[in-house]
């Protein structure tokens, strides 16, 4: 039976009804009479999901009034508990024959033989169902459940509105926006309280239904081709001519762009009567909701293209940017996105940042390296972020633990202001250590260096008293450039940061690229084991061109001064070999130019690949240092990708094969061969440093935040008898996965400050 007058005659009255000044009971009741109405139903039904969990029955016309705000349903129960479960329309001619049927008796349905119900969804988050019945059995078309879906939008909008609190039948209000406690992967150190910024911001749809449908239908299909050619604008713009999964990727993202089922489903939904806007957020709503049910990793990445395609349909249709500008940034800014760009972040005025907030994006990430260099607690690995929060969102980043909570109660506000002042106090007693030299109980001098990548970085040299930038990664203006860096920039760059650190020494790192570090603009290439691949000094031999261009611009820019360069992931002594070879013809070609040589060039060899654990006096003779590369030494160490959440904490650090490995390497040092150092993170963890020293070390370079605290556990440790307990404990434990615990309780024993 086709409903009298469409939706269109049902969106405009009920447009009618949500503008009369009347209660919000009252305007439900008329709303759930008009659907009735409009569908020839004998019942309408509105189920709204509480803060506590039910589904509770808020409006009806056709059951008994009296079971209004007292007939209740759990989330999975009975045919409304199925639809808010699945997310998905239900449609029966034998309702009571279905095996998820719950009869209520106070509701008097057991007459109605045909259901049909759709749940209110809103951001992807089920908030209610909406249901009509009939006492005969009959087939509810396509176009009456395209109608109550759309319908269903409208009451999406009352209800997250707030309008319905206090209006059920137990205290607890109605779930709408609920405070939720999130769990992801801590990726740089801190705490942030503030208000969500969406980096791209969703549109707000405040218009849902159309004045005039066919002007609706022109605006979506203008949107439509504009959102296509910023699309392949995008593509254009990053297509290198490559093949591979970059490409892959970029294609997927346009052939959903194109995809006609989609394209299908907006039309329809504009011509039931709603805005183009309203109908882009109908179809992602039934989408989103779906798809996040879903445990197939393939169709949860589709989830992710399909919002961006959808966002960036409904920002041409608003005509506004994708990407909120830097400086409509307010003052205690917590950023969300899906993921982003170091360059994006760059993009945001670093005062007014608190925290970030990313569902991908690992500790290794560049992104999680120029957070960490910004001092912005970030956290990631928190699935559908950007759907969970609304911009403006009150919002607590812990990147210590990882937690992140949206909405918080005002206790758990508390605690963490508490926990933000105890932290700040923290760091002030670390500031005041800046120039407190790093010795032992024992008089030990221990070498606290600083990790820097960018320009940026380098005002934490002197606010730490670091000694030295132990380790500057260079590919950092390589990833963040839209080119090549001409030779010239990148001698501006070394020379910008030669005179940032003064009369304090900088180590640079040579291009470390390949593996998890592509290049956007470089041709890359398919590898089974991308991290055992092509990548850092390898491709440097392989394209001498470009490592010789890299040096030749360290040599110019340290004119005058001290030069320390070292090359990553060394795997023999003669690809050492090879590398000094570049760089002498590099120094002979700057001679002949005439130019002003630096006074001394030291190049050094990180040991990463465990292959130079049997060539340590080799490479010790052959190299000016060695610095240890901890995390990539840790990963090949153990056959264990880093960046594989499912082996990547498998194995830990303070294993006994693993600090037998690096104690090995200190010995290096300890015997005079050359300096050793370890520029790796583990450098930066209180109980690790411990260790580190223990076995030998005493150069160690971390990030900045880890400068204060690995110092103040340096000023409190008796080096002598800790080691004597550290080399005895590796010598007698060797079958246990960790030693984690024993040496805990020997830092415990002498009173280390951890």
């Amino acid at each position: 039976m086709r409903a009298p007058g469409g939706p269109r005659l049902l969106l405009r009255r009920l447009r009618e009804v949500m503008a009369e000044p009347v209660t919000a009971q009252a305007r439900l009741d008329r709303i759930v009479v008009l659907i009735a109405s409009n569908m020839v139903a004998e019942v309408c039904s509105l189920y709204v999901s509480r803060a506590d969990g039910p589904l509770e029955l808020f409006a009806t016309e056709g059951l008994n009034r009296e079971a209004v705000h007292q007939t209740t349903m759990r989330p999975g129960e009975g045919l409304v508990g199925l639809i808010a479960a699945t997310a998905e329309a239900l449609a029966l001619s034998d309702a009571q024959n279905h095996p998820a049927f719950s009869y209520k008796p106070e509701t008097g349905e057991e007459i109605y033989q045909s259901f049909l119900g759709v749940p209110v969804l809103r951001g992807g988050a089920t908030l209610g169902v909406l249901v009509v019945q009939n006492r005969a059995r009959r087939t509810y078309s396509e176009e009456e459940i395209e109608a109550l879906q759309t319908t269903a939008m409208l009451l999406a909008e009352m209800i997250a509105s707030g309008e319905l609190q206090g209006l059920a039948g137990q205290p607890s209000a109605v779930a709408v926006r609920k405070a939720v406690a999130l769990k992801g992967a801590p990726i740089a150190e801190g705490l942030g309280l503030g208000h969500v910024v969406l980096h791209q911001p969703r549109v707000v749809v405040s218009k849902i239904v159309a004045d005039d449908v066919g002007a609706e239908l022109a605006r979506l299909e203008t949107a439509i081709e504009a959102m296509r050619a910023s699309v392949d604008e995008m593509i254009d713009r990053s297509d290198d001519g490559a093949e591979g999964e970059h490409r892959d990727v970029l294609e997927a993202f346009r052939m959903i762009a194109h995809d006609r089922g989609w394209l299908r489903r907006l039309r329809e939904a504009v011509t039931s009567g709603l805005t183009a806007e309203a109908a882009v957020e109908r179809v992602q709503n039934d989408a989103r909701a779906k798809l996040q049910r879903q445990t197939d990793p393939y169709l949860r990445d589709r989830l992710h293209d399909l919002t961006d395609i959808a966002n960036r349909l409904l920002h041409q249709l608003a005509g506004q940017s994708l990407v909120l500008k830097p400086e409509e940034l307010p003052d205690n800014a917590i950023l969300v996105a899906r993921s982003m760009s170091p360059a994006a972040l760059l993009d945001y005025d670093r005062s007014r940042l608190r925290g970030l907030v990313l569902e991908e994006a690992g500790a290794a990430s560049h992104i999680a390296i120029v957070a960490r260099a910004l001092g912005v607690p970030a956290v990631s690995d928190i699935a559908n972020i950007s759907d969970i929060v609304e911009q403006g969102d009150a919002l607590i980043v812990d990147g210590v633990t990882g937690e992140v909570h949206v909405l918080p109660p005002p206790e758990v506000q508390a605690a963490y202001a508490e926990k933000a002042r105890l932290r700040a106090r923290k760091q002030d007693q670390y500031r005041a250590l800046r120039d407190t030299p790093a010795t032992t109980l024992d008089g030990a001098p221990i070498g606290l260096h600083m990790n820097a990548g960018l320009l940026i970085d380098m005002p934490h040299l002197s606010e730490t008293g670091a000694q030295s930038i132990g380790l500057f990664r260079t590919e950092l203006q390589f990833m963040l450039a839209s080119r090549f860096p001409r030779l010239d920039s990148q001698e501006t760059l070394y020379a910008a940061v030669l005179d940032a650190a003064g009369d304090k020494p900088v180590t640079f790192r040579t291009l470390d690229i390949g593996g998890d570090k592509r290049l956007p603009y470089m041709t890359s290439h398919e590898e089974e084991n991308p991290a055992l691949g092509w990548r850092a000094v390898r491709i440097g031999l392989d394209k001498p061109a470009l490592l010789r261009i890299q040096m030749r611009a360290m040599l110019r820019a340290a004119a005058g001064r001290k030069l320390r360069l070292m090359l990553p992931m060394v795997a023999t002594v003669d690809e050492f070999r090879r590398g000094r070879g570049l760089l002498e013809r590099e120094v002979a070609f700057l001679a002949q130019l005439g130019r002003i040589p630096p006074v001394s060039i030291q190049l050094g060899a990180m040991l990463e690949v465990p292959s130079l654990l049997w060539q340590l006096d080799e490479i010790a003779r052959a190299a000016d240092f060695l610095s240890v590369g901890s995390n990539d030494l840790m990963q090949y160490l153990y056959a264990v990708d880093r960046d594989n959440k499912r082996v990547a904490d498998r194995f830990d650090t303070m294993s006994p094969g693993f600090l037998r490995a690096l104690r090995r390497i200190a010995e290096v040092g300890e015997r005079g061969l050359t300096p050793v150092a370890l520029c790796g993170e583990i450098g930066g963890r209180p109980l690790e440093a411990m260790t580190l020293m223990a076995l030998g070390f005493r150069d160690l370079s971390m990030s900045a935040t880890a400068i204060g605290p690995i110092k103040a556990m340096t000023l409190s440790l008796p080096l002598a008898p800790v080691r004597a307990d550290v080399l005895a404990l590796l010598e007698q434990n060797g079958e246990g996965d960790s030693l984690r615990e024993p040496l805990r309780e020997i830092a415990e024993r002498h009173g280390v400050r951890l």
